[in-house]
């Protein structure tokens, strides 16, 4: 696998994580088996970007609208992830990766949330690539979640109206301190961001793959940075 350019890659890496349950009916195989094997894609493509010297990555992992899903369904998520928060709970190997959680603390069973909390605790002093899991995540809650701490702050007098800028809003995000995402990737060919850090992708470049994402490894990655190399970033200016 031809190795990257390291001017070329981005910062911020963000991705909506699609098509395991496409994949899994492609193969005959189980709901199941479909998110084990993009838990485990997740996990490889982590490490490897953690390897190439990526700084953050953020994932899709479970939208606010996700609890629209089948009882069954949902339920084998959790169970997933019980599985997987076990495994990394005594895993003394965290690659000098951070891991956060950001998204909406209701719904989420205790123990899980239990689980989250030792993960995030476990690896906050790594210095390495910083994982951002959006788990109960929605973008727009996630905007009045910010705006109410905005209010929160003008109404005990520790903010002036005036003094709101767009430097405000992002310190209140999920994401505050971190920069915003320069590439993201959707797989499984889905054409939209549903709900997916909309204030954080204003300026991304966007990558659309017909990959399912249990499908979509290293060398895939490779091709989505080398075409994001590519791109003219203006921010809104003008092309040279």
């Amino acid at each position: 696998m031809e190795e990257l350019n390291k001017e070329m890659l981005p910062s911020h890496i963000a991705i909506i994580m699609d098509g395991n349950r496409r994949w899994a009916k492609e193969r005959k195989l189980t709901t199941l088996e479909g998110h084990t094997a993009g838990a485990d894609n997740l996990e490889k493509i982590t490490i490897y970007l953690n390897k190439i010297g990526v700084k953050y990555m953020t994932v899709y992992a479970f939208s606010t609208e996700n609890w629209k899903r089948s009882k069954d369904e949902i339920a084998t998520l959790m169970m997933l992830l019980r599985t997987r928060l076990a495994k990394m709970i005594d895993n003394k190997d965290f690659q000098n990766i951070k891991i956060r959680v950001i998204g909406e603390k209701d719904n989420i069973p205790k123990d899980v949330t239990e689980g989250v909390n030792k993960i995030v605790e476990k690896t906050k002093n790594n210095t390495g690539l910083t994982l951002n899991i959006a788990f109960n995540y929605g973008g727009r809650a996630e905007l009045v979640n910010a705006t109410k701490e905005i209010v929160n702050l003008v109404k005990e007098g520790n903010l002036k109206v005036e003094d709101i800028t767009e430097e405000t809003i992002s310190n209140m995000l999920y994401t505050a301190g971190q920069p915003d995402p320069d590439l993201m990737i959707r797989t499984s060919y889905e054409l939209r961001t549903s709900n997916f850090l909309p204030w954080q992708l204003s300026y991304s470049e966007f990558y659309f793959t017909e990959k399912h994402w249990p499908d979509f490894n290293e060398e895939e990655m490779n091709k989505a940075i080398k075409e994001y190399a590519k791109r003219n970033r203006r921010f809104g200016g003008n092309s040279k």
